[in-house]
């Protein structure tokens, strides 16, 4: 039971924290915020200094956050498109539809770092679907990396749907790359529009880009289009499943030159799934447009013409 004790003669006072609550009404739509400072999101922030997002995936309570189950990644991030903040040495705020989603969402996301300290404090990955020992040349939190290959090598693992284990280093380097591909053409093969595989695109097609084994084939009456629309002052912008850095690459190496001169934006996986109404409302309000009906999206894919259709109501 709680008890409340208030000074009759005292008005109540407005949290400091207000502005960041309207901030997650306005901006996320939310029906109800909660902001906690639970000692398990103060700590987990505090496990590598330098991160700027926490990973996680292959753990029970993700299917609690919403959109997510149990084999996806969970992140949260500086410039979160999820549900939540994370405030390093602060705490939490979560957001949801209702205070009963809040609610819900927010003990999942405790369940998780809960999960994440106790398995850092056993020297294991949480970030990687076998949780396996931390390899200390990464960032404890997933931030990025600097080195490529370790992207590529990152990006596999977070992907991974768990088809073959991944062989510790022992086992041997065609072990490893064996165990990886298999997972990764499972992937390809399941049609999984998961931001670590597109991710994982990227960084291969610039390498085949970059030396002139790839080109970007367009139709014949694309580049006489985007060079019209461009010329009457009418912006265009890419969403697409593939990563950004695809998009670029895609684009910027066609069979008819460099393209994105007539692209003012790349948007992809990481604003939400292209089926969800609420990644067009976050779009449109990047874009800064007053209502998502101001923008025409083009698909052929009937679900995400629903998506977009539904966030102009």
């Amino acid at each position: 039971m709680f008890k409340l004790f208030s000074n009759p003669h005292k008005p109540p006072k407005c949290s400091y924290c207000a502005p960041l609550f309207m901030k997650a009404y306005i901006m996320r739509n939310a029906g109800a915020v909660i902001h906690s400072h639970g000692m398990e999101s103060c700590l987990v922030t505090m496990l590598d200094p330098l991160a700027k997002k926490f990973r996680i995936t292959h753990m029970e309570m993700i299917k609690g956050i919403q959109g997510h189950g149990y084999y996806d990644e969970l992140v949260i991030e500086a410039y979160p498109k999820k549900t939540a903040v994370l405030v390093r040495n602060h705490g939490i705020y979560v957001w949801g539809d209702s205070w009963i989603s809040a609610k819900t969402q927010i003990e999942c996301y405790n369940y998780l770092f809960e999960a994440a300290i106790k398995l850092h404090q056993l020297g294991l990955d949480w970030s990687t679907p076998s949780h396996g020992p931390i390899q200390r040349s990464q960032p404890l939190l997933g931030g990025q990396t600097t080195n490529t290959s370790q992207k590529v090598e990152d990006d596999l693992q977070n992907g991974v749907v768990g088809v073959v284990p991944v062989p510790p280093d022992e086992a041997g380097k065609q072990a490893v790359i064996s165990a990886l591909v298999a997972n990764v053409e499972e992937m390809i093969k399941s049609d999984r529009k998961i931001t670590s595989l597109k991710q994982l695109q990227g960084h291969i097609w610039r390498t085949g880009f970059e030396k002139n084994e790839l080109k970007g084939v367009v139709f014949d009456d694309v580049p006489d289009a985007l060079e019209k629309w461009h010329a009457c002052g009418i912006k265009v912008y890419i969403y697409s499943s593939g990563s950004r850095l695809a998009q670029r690459l895609l684009f910027g190496y066609t069979d008819y030159g460099d393209l994105r001169n007539y692209l003012c934006g790349f948007f992809d996986t990481t604003v939400e799934n292209k089926k969800e109404s609420r990644s067009y409302v976050e779009i449109s309000e990047s874009l800064g447009v007053h209502k998502p009906s101001e923008i025409l999206f083009v698909t052929d894919v009937y679900q995400e013409a629903v998506g977009a259709k539904a966030a102009d109501s």
